[in-house]
């Protein structure tokens, strides 16, 4: 019997299509964008939004197939770098300007879910972030930051109410964001593309691009078996470099996540949880799970360098579910993966141009729904109508990683971090 464990659950209930032809022979387009992730397919559709055609995507695998396709599925504001370093960074104009974009990207995710009927599971419940630990500062200075500093009003949840919707002495107490999502990432990345198709977008699946060059004022985008003549191209590779523009690869690292999906869990889901909501909580190293419809539960957490087997993220998420939900006791786990997503050493996104028609758009570091949609319509806009909002992101450029010492950089960072979690919740006792 096949061990599911080696498929991610999305890609066993991906929404079939028929596959998009692999690039052949020679092409001319105004845009190229290499990557049918999240960030590469908003560039494409926004730009064909904007009225722009003759346009041509490029993606090594499948529509989806890198961290667009593998994670979590939660749909919120913010980025990895909290509210408090942006604003200490970028001032509170400025910073509130940047968190607003992600704000639209939930808004537009919405409505491009709605208006071109993606069915993708969205459940528009909110998301629950409850508090580990016993002290509730944490939680009391960020919804004030949110409130006083953004404009944003997040619901105090007391640890009574909080254990009504999760059904665990793990927690104590919690905010919810309602102005949040949940989805199957991999069909709403499915969906993306047929919309872009639909509007003249030339997706092209298993083409590799393997050379891009400048050639005269145009780029040459060299495949196995053709080549596209462009005028601008746009990266949007994440995690998964495409050794074409080595500045550009050399600012992220790429770094695994893990996630799994239980067996279906019937009346024993209600037992855990009494909210559609999503979680995640306030530890650095925090969990984060979601209810899926058929009574499954998505359960995922921890970073690291290492790109681990399924069976391996089996055995390092089931013991963490456990000491959330001991009630699930011998729970079995259908499907278990890791897969990798892009971080900056400043913890925000990549997202710019150069001047000659090369654009990027990249390190969503694990907050890439609303971000890539955000990006995608600072590139489109820019691409289309020489917008130059882009440049809001100019304080956080292509700041090289250092691999593979950064590497090692990371993982000590994050093994620190999670020693602190730990000795936090020992003090607590």
């Amino acid at each position: 019997m096949t061990d599911r464990r080696a498929t991610s659950y999305y890609r066993a209930t991906a929404t079939p299509y028929t596959p998009h032809a692999p690039l052949q022979g020679r092409a001319e387009t105004r845009v190229a964008v290499i990557g049918g992730g999240f960030a590469g397919l908003n560039t494409a559709l926004g730009l064909a939004e904007r009225g722009m055609r003759d346009l041509v995507l490029l993606e090594r695998e499948q529509v989806g197939f890198g961290a667009s396709g593998r994670n979590g599925g939660f749909v919120f504001a913010g980025y990895s770098l909290g509210e408090q370093a942006l604003l200490d960074q970028l001032g509170e104009t400025r910073a509130r300007a940047l968190f607003r974009r992600t704000i639209e990207g939930v808004h537009l995710i919405r409505r491009r879910i709605a208006g071109y009927a993606i069915a993708c599971d969205a459940v528009d419940e909110g998301v629950v972030w409850a508090n580990w630990f016993r002290d509730p500062s944490v939680l009391r200075a960020r919804q004030q930051l949110l409130a006083e500093r953004y404009g944003v009003s997040w619901e105090w949840l007391p640890e009574p109410e909080l254990r009504e919707r999760i059904h665990s002495a793990r927690y104590h107490d919690g905010l919810f964001e309602r102005d949040a999502l949940h989805l199957h990432p991999l069909n709403y990345a499915i969906g993306l593309a047929r919309a872009a198709a639909e509007q003249g977008v030339r997706i092209h699946e298993h083409s590799g691009v393997r050379r891009l060059r400048r050639e005269g004022a145009r780029w040459r985008v060299e495949t196995a078996e053709g080549e596209v003549l462009a005028d601008q191209v746009v990266l949007a590779c994440g995690g998964y470099l495409a050794g074409l523009e080595r500045r550009i690869d050399r600012a992220i690292l790429p770094i695994a996540t893990y996630v799994m999906v239980t067996e279906p869990l019937g009346e024993r889901l209600a037992a855990c949880l009494s909210t559609r909501a999503a979680v995640y909580d306030t530890r650095f190293a925090f969990d984060y799970y979601r209810p899926l419809p058929d009574t499954r539960l998505l359960w995922g957490g921890r970073i690291s360098v290492l790109d681990r087997s399924p069976r391996g993220v089996q055995r390092l998420l089931r013991r963490d579910l456990l000491r959330v939900f001991p009630q699930l006791g011998e729970v079995r786990i259908d499907y278990a993966w890791s897969g990798l997503m892009s971080y900056a050493r400043h913890q925000m996104p990549q997202v710019g141009g150069r001047g000659d028609g090369l654009w990027w758009a990249q390190a969503f570091g694990g907050h890439g729904l609303s971000s890539t949609c955000a990006a995608g319509e600072l590139l489109a806009a820019a691409i289309a109508e020489g917008d130059d909002a882009w440049r809001e992101f100019a304080d956080y450029g292509l700041a090289s990683t250092h691999r593979p010492l950064g590497f090692l950089a990371a993982q000590a960072s994050y093994w620190r971090a999670e020693l602190q979690d730990w000795l936090k919740t020992r003090l607590e006792g």
